[in-house]
């Protein structure tokens, strides 16, 4: 076990170094104020993301963050939000974010660079097309308002919501997810490390009504799979 462990701190630090050596990437971003907006040049590498002003407001806004001092990182084609550690004053003390939308191009190469570099609080809001399903099914996200329709789609390692609206789609590497379960063939829940303060311990809850039945061989697999990613012992009953 002790040599399970020491392989899979190893790997990690190996893709997180990969990744560090990269040269930095550079976009061209909107930054929205409370009033008005300032535009600059967001640089991300494997071990930072940095904002540098270029114009816009008089009081220059310049960050840098490391990993370490990221709450949460969401990428999605067009925006990329920092979640911070900051306190918020204008909000009781909530922790201060930031949103930076890009000009002109997408974040592809970004989501590249930290698909497998950073931990649980990286979150990929769009579908990463390279992943081979081993199955899928169309599904409707559920929401408080407004759903999402899209297809569900299940690899070896992680699990995909294909759907066309904004930052609606995601992908979720197994270490990603708290849990799954079901009440019904129709139905799948994915309970996920993104923050959402709405639900119980900051996990977010993705809620998916299926259009096609989901079998019990089919879930049960993806069960087992999603505990051994995890660690933990899973018992499979005797075949008769």
């Amino acid at each position: 076990m002790a040599f399970r462990i020491e392989k899979t701190v190893t790997l990690g630090l190996m893709i997180w170094l990969a990744a560090a050596a990269q040269e930095p990437l550079r976009y061209q971003v909107r930054h929205d104020h409370w009033r008005k907006y300032c535009t600059g040049e967001l640089e991300v590498t494997g071990a930072s993301i940095s904002y540098r002003q270029t114009s816009g407001k008089k009081q220059e806004h310049n960050w840098t963050w490391d990993y370490r001092n990221v709450q949460q990182l969401l990428v999605s084609p067009k925006t990329i939000r920092v979640l911070s550690y900051s306190d918020n004053g204008w909000k009781l003390g909530a922790d201060r974010e930031y949103e930076f939308r890009l000009v002109d191009g997408d974040t592809s190469h970004a989501y590249a660079m930290l698909k497998d570099a950073l931990d649980e609080r990286f979150v990929a809001a769009f579908p990463d097309e390279a992943v081979q399903p081993l199955w899928e099914l169309p599904a409707k996200l559920l929401g408080l308002i407004h759903g999402a329709e899209g297809v569900l789609k299940v690899g070896v390692d992680r699990i995909i919501f294909d759907t066309g609206k904004r930052e609606q789609s995601r992908t979720w590497r197994m270490a990603d997810l708290e849990n799954i379960s079901t009440s019904g063939p129709f139905q799948l829940t994915l309970t996920t490390y993104e923050r959402d303060k709405k639900h119980y311990g900051n996990l977010k809850g993705f809620n998916f009504q299926l259009k096609q039945r989901l079998t019990e061989d089919r879930y049960n697999q993806l069960w087992r799979r999603l505990n051994r990613t995890k660690g933990l012992p899973v018992l499979t009953m005797p075949v008769e």
